[in-house]
């Protein structure tokens, strides 16, 4: 009896077989999308790539078909890239695609419609989203590949126009399977960095093909997320991408793109001389118009009129600071004669005036005493206007009424 093996050994040695042929391990195969299923679960997506001839099973994974640029559709041209090998439980021979995209204008410009109206739809490119960029940045962003040609055309042209800004650059692959990823990745970079007033994502010119990675829906979303003021530069005029209709504002080359960003520095001195020379007019006209104006004061009935004006109000100051005067004087006079009338009755009051017309006054001990409350033998103390004294009482009687001195 012949020897056998079994059909899982046979599926594995056909895998073995295959994974051993270079052709098929890096494969690029072109062909029409049909019976295409996205596996709600596991967001792997399923389809047949065929020709006019054959057919293939082909599978992406998850992994690989949520950073597809595009959303496949039956009937579709496509680019497939990917290896090819045996899928054992099955014994089904398959295409296992890393990546894809569109081929041929009618293929590319159904993804493009198709993506197109999404985001239109969901209101991405709506004119009111659209922001005005600073009108003098000081730091500006660029998404851009560090050794291409738009670096350096954007380079030179800030430092002809605007020298004073700073160049922020988030280096990134333009084409190719990482281009997607890395650009989505450059453009949140800068928006997370607090420096760049706005962000400038370009390259230079090229294929459909080659820009055909900034029809991406994932960076598209990453420019519409984005918190600063974004423009689009890619290709040459002729070029339109997705991601232009999302930006803030979309320029025909890197080179122009700069020219918006900043302004120019010769055209902006210019600006200012001339605000210069006007302001100076304007201060000279001023001062013309107000010379005039006091010229014709000064000779015309305003002139005289105010002139009238101040002498009415100098005479009525003049009549009332003299009132004010006389009332004063009045007052002042009336004051001195009160003051007079008062001394001449404190004066008639004090008891040392008596003295001084010839009386004397008794005292006791200091003390001054009434002459009927004196004793015979006291020492009285006499005091005149000038001098004084002591004398002894010998008698103390009391006068008749009528007798005289």
């Amino acid at each position: 009896m012949a020897d056998f093996i079994k059909v899982t050994d046979l599926n594995r040695l056909a895998k073995q077989v295959l994974a051993q042929c270079d052709p098929l391990n890096d494969v690029i195969v072109c062909g029409e999308i049909s019976g295409f299923v996205r596996h709600y679960k596991s967001g792997h997506i399923y389809f047949t790539l065929k020709d006019e001839n054959a057919g293939v099973k082909a599978v992406m994974f998850r992994s690989q078909a949520r950073l597809l640029p595009f959303e496949p559709q039956n009937g579709m041209q496509v680019l497939v890239y990917g290896h090819a090998t045996i899928y054992e439980r099955d014994g089904s021979f398959q295409l296992y695609a890393d990546y894809m995209r569109p081929f041929g204008a009618g293929a590319a410009q159904m993804a493009f419609d198709a993506l197109y109206k999404k985001l239109e739809t969901e209101g991405l490119f709506a004119p009111e989203r659209k922001r005005p960029l600073p009108a003098v940045p000081r730091c500006i962003g660029v998404v851009t590949s560090k050794t291409g040609a738009a670096w350096q055309d954007v380079q030179n042209v800030i430092a002809r126009r605007w020298p004073g800004v700073q160049l922020l650059l988030a280096p990134v692959n333009v084409q190719g399977l990482e281009a997607e990823r890395s650009i989505v990745a450059g453009i949140r970079a800068l928006d997370n960095d607090p420096r760049p007033d706005l962000i400038l994502v370009t390259r230079g010119g090229g294929s459909k093909e080659d820009l055909w990675i900034f029809n991406s829906e994932r960076i598209a979303r990453a420019a519409a997320a984005c918190r600063k003021p974004l423009v689009s530069a890619v290709g040459h005029e002729i070029d339109t991408t997705i991601l232009d209709y999302v930006a803030d504002l979309r320029a025909p080359t890197p080179s122009a793109a700069a020219e918006l960003c900043v302004p120019d520095r010769r055209e902006m001195q210019r600006k200012i001389f001339i605000l210069q020379q006007n302001i100076q007019n304007n201060i000279q006209n001023r001062c013309r118009i107000c010379y005039n104006k006091v010229e014709s004061l000064s000779t015309g009935q305003a002139m005289q009129r105010t002139r009238q004006a101040v002498q009415r109000r100098a005479q009525n100051l003049a009549a009332v600071s003299e009132a004010v005067q006389a009332q004063s004087d009045r007052r002042i006079s009336a004051a001195q004669a009160q003051l007079q009338s008062a001394a001449a009755l404190a004066a008639s009051l004090n008891p040392y005036g008596v003295l001084a017309r010839g009386y004397t006054v008794a005292s006791v001990g200091g003390t001054v005493t009434a002459v009927d409350h004196l004793m015979p033998g006291q020492t009285v103390t006499l005091r005149g206007d000038k001098a004084e004294a002591d004398c002894t009482v010998q008698t103390v009687r009391k006068p008749e009424r009528n007798a005289t001195l």
